[in-house]
Formats: C-alpha cells, structure tokens, sequence
C-alpha cells in the first residue's frame, strides 16, 4: 500500500490506477447492511430498480402493484443506523398509477426532473418528477416487457421499446409519437439496450433465441444477429442458426465502456459478446440459474480492475468475474426470488429488489486498523493517518 501512496505523492503512478485498486477491493467486500434499511412500500415483488446519474442521490423502484416509488438514498441523519426514506410514491389512490405491474423504470439521463415507466397496462409514461404526473404517454397493442433511453444520445430522444409484438418500437420524447419500428425478431421483446458508447446503437433480445444489432440510422436497421456457435455450422443444428441462446433471451446489459454486451436466458446461460463484431467470448459462467419468464434486470460494476456482473439467481444475487467467468461470491439475504439489482458506481454499493417485496442494500466493508497499522503510522511519522487502511489489500493485490 505504501509504494502506491509513494508513488501516487511523488507524481509516479496515475491516480486512476489507486482509484480502480480500491473500487475493486470495494466490491469485492459487499456484504448485507443490517443499518441501513429501505422503506418497505411495495405490496407485491419489486421489478425494477435504477438509481439517476446526475446526483446519485434518488433511486426509482417500480412493482408488480403497479406502483412505482422514489426514494432518497442520502443519510441525512448522519447515525450509523438509518433509513432510505420513500419521498414520493405514485401509489394506488393516484388516479395516474399504472393498471398492472410496472416492468421498467428509468431516469431521463441528463435531469432528474424527469422519468420514464413502463407497464403491462400496454402503457409507458414519461413522468413529471414534481408533479408526479404523466407529461406523455404512449398506448401500446400488447404488454410492455421493456424501455430504454440512450445514457449517451444529444441529437436524438429516442426509446426504444420492447412489447408483445416481434416489432421493436421507437418513440420519440419530443414529438411525443412512435416514429419507426424495427423488424427482424420472431416473437416477444424482452429486452432492449442502447450502447452507452454510440447513441446509434441498439441491442434487443427476444423470446425467438435471437440477439439482435441495430443501427437506428440505416433504413434496414438491423446490423447483425448475434451466433452463440460464431458461426460454426458444424456445431448447430440448421433451427438453431444465429441463436443468442438455446432458449428465451431476457437479459441484456453492455459494460461502461461499450465495447462488450452480456446477454442472459432461460437455458441457464450468459454470455460475453463483442459488441463490435459480434463475436461470442466463449467466457463460461457454468449454470446461470434462470427461471424468469420475463426481463432480467442485471448489472456490470464500473471503475473496478477487474470489472464484475451481478446476476439474479434464484433468491441470491450472484457476482461474477466478467472475463473470468468465476462465480466469486452469491450475496444471500431475500426470501425470494429476486428480480433485479443497481449497482451504484459512485460508492460501489448494490441495490437488490425481490418477489419478497424488499429492496436490500450491500454495500463494502471497511477494514478497521490494526495494531501494525498504527505502528505503520507512527514509524512513517503519521503520514498516512488519514488514509483508510481498508486500502491495502486491493493496492497489495493489485501490485501482485
């Protein structure tokens, strides 16, 4: 740890490197905080989490009840022991409340004045944070499993759409209408993802096996289908050609960078895609547990070295190395199935929401400092006092 902090003073090393060694170490500690409650709104299963990017601060939970909440993660008590406090709810009483479960919800990306919710009401709403009430609203023929904005797009305001329909619809924010739909996909949308490396970019995941890659630019849309057998045909049978998975696809997440896409189904795989070409990693995860017949919300760690999925499996949320495909840890604490998790990349904490109707929060825990540390200290005349000894064995493995 002092070499790092050694070399980190004497201009030698990048502060990045210091920064990526810690966040790791952090992930790698989550554990279940028992001092830090969520309040219990939901009177069903949580199907949705995200957490805004602007601040970090206010976190959306949406629920088979149709209701959808906003909660404020911040300690504004400052005690050890406190509670993320539900600010607003869009609950039953609401006459705007959404009819059935709520599926998706998402923070506009660039203010938190706004929202976007999706339902199985065959509705998606765009929300007037202060209000509470719905500045727009789209009708759809069939439930809506999915929605997704850009985090990246400026000279677009586009959602993407995932329904009942095989068609992939896009509306725009600002004409308030549905301007063109994607075709190619066989059966329902369960997922959709727009890259958050090209605003252009459009993953989708459907119920016919398939992955598809779509540049909304082109008048054809569709970029390539991606091949779990990279296109061995030896491998595969002539029914499963150009198959993501060997079953429902439900998942799909890009990492930070972009340059990588994970995909999850109901054969109890996932899988590591190049988002580039295509190209199926062949990382093995081993069984990915996966008896979700809708949308599977996951997430990827951002800042760490190296970086981490975490994954819904069954009542556990578990954590894998990306490009290992090591199963690291499985993080036990709901009674139920859960349905989704957020990963808060600012803190390198994790949200988790389940069918028991309670979001749970994991967040790292800190080494306390030990005699040799303190001997460390008063050997080195103090000067690493102020830095958390909880660094040192990410920095150690790091080095290593």
């Amino acid at each position: 740890m002092l070499s790092f902090l050694y070399a980190r003073q004497s201009g030698l090393d990048d502060p990045v490197r210091l920064r990526r060694a810690e966040s790791t170490r952090r992930v790698l500690s989550l554990k279940l905080n028992h001092n830090r409650d969520v309040d219990r709104i939901h009177g069903n299963g949580i199907n949705t989490l995200d957490i805004e990017v602007i601040d970090g601060r206010y976190m959306l939970s949406g629920g088979s009840d149709g209701v959808i909440v906003i909660y404020d993660l911040e300690n504004n008590s400052k005690k050890p022991q406190y509670t993320c406090k539900a600010i607003c709810t869009v609950g039953r009483s609401s006459r705007h409340v959404h009819k059935f479960s709520v599926e998706t919800v998402q923070w506009y990306p660039h203010d938190t004045g706004m929202f976007v919710s999706s339902s199985f009401d065959k509705t998606m709403k765009v929300w007037d944070t202060e209000t509470l009430k719905p500045a727009e609203e789209f009708q759809f023929d069939g439930n809506v499993y999915c929605h997704h904005m850009s985090p990246v797009a400026r000279r677009h305001s586009l959602v993407a759409v995932g329904t009942k329909d095989p068609k992939v619809q896009l509306c725009d924010l600002k004409s308030g209408s549905r301007i063109h739909i994607l075709q190619g996909h066989r059966g329902e949308i369960l997922s959709v993802r727009w890259s958050p490396r090209y605003d252009h970019i459009l993953a989708t995941a459907s119920t016919d096996s398939r992955v598809r890659i779509w540049d909304v630019r082109r008048a054809s849309g569709s970029l390539f289908t991606l091949d779990q057998h990279n296109g061995d045909k030896s491998k595969v049978s002539s029914e499963a050609v150009n198959t993501a998975h060997n079953g429902r696809v439900n998942g799909l997440c890009f990492t930070a960078d972009g340059l990588h896409l994970l995909s999850t189904g109901t054969d109890d795989r996932m899988r590591l895609w190049n988002s580039g070409t295509g190209e199926n990693t062949l990382v093995n995860y081993g069984k990915v547990v996966n008896e979700s017949r809708k949308g599977l919300k996951f997430t990827v760690s951002r800042g760490c070295s190296p970086e981490f999925v975490f994954v819904p499996c069954g009542s556990s949320v578990a954590v894998y190395g990306l490009h290992s495909g090591e199963l690291i840890t499985m993080l036990r604490g709901h009674y139920n199935n859960v349905d989704c998790c957020e990963f808060h990349p600012d803190y390198q904490e994790l949200y988790s929401g389940g069918k028991d109707c309670n979001i749970l929060a994991w967040v790292p825990v800190l080494r306390q400092p030990g005699i040799e540390d303190d001997e460390t200290n008063s050997k080195r005349g103090g000067t690493q006092a102020a830095i958390n000894p909880a660094f040192e064995d990410a920095w150690s493995s790091d080095e290593d």
